[in-house]
């Protein structure tokens, strides 16, 4: 969200939230974690040090690294289609959307690999864009170019692609691991029945709702309107179906790679603005494992956000997910509401914010430990030399 636009939502409570910065605590915050989760097996996550400043080519190069140790490519047979989801819920340049400059390493890396088709795609966000059954508003074209991306990929030897622009006929009805919390299969753009297989290419940033916005949060790209309206509407499950969501079929037979830049930070708001950080050591991170590469990326994001100045995250209008006043009323009047009218809105479920200091407190994790595998032994691993011992020691510790 737009902080001009979300401040302008949020007039009406203002005085409210001044006098309670930080939300009341809720016993209803903790609902859904239930009990402690299977233990996994191991997943590797590899990590590239990007030194700040670093040339593009420096840049491509440890993305590069990152996704040749994460992965030896066996599955990708020559002329094999292959999906690219980024973030790209605004048209504003990394880190509020995924980094233009990692995606086009991996482009250029799938065609070295031999893939024939590669697609980049998804559709923004319902303060961009909203698609009914008689046409869409907005355009997540333009807003790839605004942000720089479409150009860069494009140049990379990939094509792009637009929810939206299909219409609402071009999506089909993925459904998730039985006993979620979803009522209706989730709706899932029909271009992912033309591709072998999916990278996932996020990035590491606040959320104005969820706290963070990786890569299982990233899956909300896919919906078509009508699901997101279910998964904002019925608030009081929202990270619980952050983490089904991921457990579609397509999902789990197609997902092949899960890729961060992450040398910048965007460590207050979200998803759209905030605070950027930039360490003097960035990284990128790749897992096979979404879930194992959203517990290294959550500790990657607290770690830089202890790092910033408190002045920028001590206050509902710098950092607004403190707040559960702000939280439950941004999803239900101003995103349920333009996802499906006000009688929505006023029918929708309170959606819980919980405090995020560890990621061990992360509702869409917990959740993704029971529905994905158990909650997996994390192995650390440096795919090149730029990875500092005592960065990697501090995201071990925070991640065991």
């Amino acid at each position: 969200m737009e902080r001009r636009t979300f401040l302008k939502v949020i007039g009406g409570v203002s005085a409210m939230a001044i006098c309670s910065c930080k939300g009341s605590v809720d016993a209803a915050q903790t609902r859904g974690t239930g009990n402690p989760p299977a233990s996994g097996g191991q997943a590797p996550v590899f990590l590239a040090g990007i030194k700040r400043g670093v040339s593009e080519e420096a840049m491509k190069s440890a993305v590069r690294a990152a996704a040749e140790a994460a992965t030896d490519f066996s599955w990708l047979s020559k002329g094999a289609a292959v999906f690219i989801k980024p973030a790209l819920n605004s048209g504003n340049p990394y880190p509020a959307t995924t980094s233009p400059i990692a995606i086009a390493a991996m482009v250029e890396l799938l065609k070295q690999k031999g893939a024939g088709r590669v697609i980049v795609g998804d559709m923004s966000g319902i303060q961009h864009i909203k698609l009914s059954p008689n046409g869409a508003t907005g355009s997540s074209r333009r807003l790839m170019e605004s942000c720089g991306m479409a150009r860069i990929v494009q140049q990379a030897g990939a094509e792009v692609h637009f929810f939206e622009e299909a219409g609402w006929g071009a999506f089909y009805e993925d459904s998730p691991v039985a006993g979620s919390h979803w009522k209706s299969g989730l709706m899932t753009p029909n271009i992912l029945k033309e591709v072998e297989h999916i990278i996932l290419m996020p990035r590491c940033g606040r959320h104005v709702l969820a706290g963070s916005s990786l890569g299982l949060k990233a899956a909300v790209g896919y919906w078509r309107t009508d699901t997101r309206l279910e998964y904002h509407r019925d608030a009081s499950t929202f990270q619980e179906k952050t983490a089904e969501g991921n457990t579609v079929e397509t999902l789990r037979n197609k997902q092949r790679l899960v890729l961060s830049a992450a040398d910048k930070i965007l460590t207050t708001f979200g998803p759209d603005n905030g605070h950027v950080y930039q360490p003097e050591t960035g990284l990128a991170i790749a897992s096979e494992s979404v879930v194992a590469h959203d517990m290294v990326s959550l500790a990657w994001l607290l770690q830089n956000r202890s790092k910033i100045p408190p002045s920028e995250k001590d206050c509902w209008f710098k950092d607004p997910y403190d707040s559960q006043l702000i939280v439950n009323f941004v999803n239900k009047y101003y995103i349920v509401r333009k996802l499906g009218g006000w009688g929505s809105a006023f029918a929708s479920e309170k959606l819980y914010r919980k405090d995020i200091n560890t990621i061990w407190d992360d509702r869409v994790l917990n959740r993704a430990y029971q529905v994905l595998g158990g909650k997996p032994k994390v192995i650390l691993q440096a795919a090149n030399d730029a990875v500092p011992e005592d960065l990697r020691n501090r995201i071990n510790e925070m991640v065991t």
